[in-house]
């Protein structure tokens, strides 16, 4: 069965290296495309639903921001099973300082990409990712579209899902600080993890969504 995995914000399919999936299964990247003025997270998302072929059953496997594109994907389409990572799967578990902040200072009018991608670098020397993982991330992160970056963070302040989709598994760490786990309800937690799991606790997770690709109901659904 496919399985498509959808990156974090200023990342892509190289956050996944540590990922293994169960024998069967195979791993496809989606890859961000350059949004158009008027994107919301729901109308990029019906964009990005091209690179997937739902003619086929499929998964879903969401990071961060990926992970509400793929809680968005599955509402239009019809996965065997969605999988977020340090993610939120509605709109009312996002912080409310976040929106707050956003809208009254205006940042996101005002500050180029260039900065919000320096201030992602330096906060990877306060996080637990090995060396090598933090020089990983910092190349995606100087390697990302900063104009994107914008554009996500003020799509996501005004993203406004209610909506579950059907067969979600929510991986959370219980240390994330981008999305506090007491705001969320996680199907599964990894102890003392922070926002990338999906990197510093790849066998926990790879542990999981094994249990969740070869349980006997995502099997039915397959079969």
């Amino acid at each position: 069965m496919n399985v498509y995995f959808i990156s974090g914000m200023g990342a892509d399919g190289r956050l996944f290296r540590n990922t293994r999936l169960p024998e069967g299964f195979q791993m496809h990247f989606v890859t961000w495309i350059t949004p158009d003025d008027k994107d919301t997270i729901a109308t990029y998302a019906s964009r990005l639903v091209e690179q997937i072929d739902t003619t086929q059953p499929f998964a879903l496997v969401g990071v961060s921001l990926g992970g509400i594109m793929a809680v968005e994907i599955a509402k239009i389409s019809s996965p065997v099973a969605t999988v977020i990572v340090g993610s939120i799967p509605v709109a009312a578990h996002l912080p409310r300082y976040y929106v707050t902040l956003g809208r009254s200072l205006g940042l996101l009018r005002v500050l180029p990409g260039s900065v919000f991608k320096r201030a992602a670098k330096i906060k990877r020397y306060f996080t637990r990712e090995s060396h090598t993982d933090r020089r990983l991330v910092w190349q995606m992160i100087d390697e990302s579209d900063g104009d994107f970056l914008i554009w996500a963070m003020k799509a996501v302040l005004r993203w406004e899902n209610k909506e579950l989709p059907p067969s979600l598994w929510h991986i959370h760490g219980s240390r994330d600080m981008v999305f506090p786990i007491m705001l969320t309800r996680p199907s599964h937690t990894i102890r003392r993890s922070g926002h990338l799991a999906i990197i510093t606790h790849a066998e926990e997770v790879n542990g999981i969504l094994r249990d969740i690709f070869t349980s006997r109901g995502a099997q039915l659904m397959v079969g």
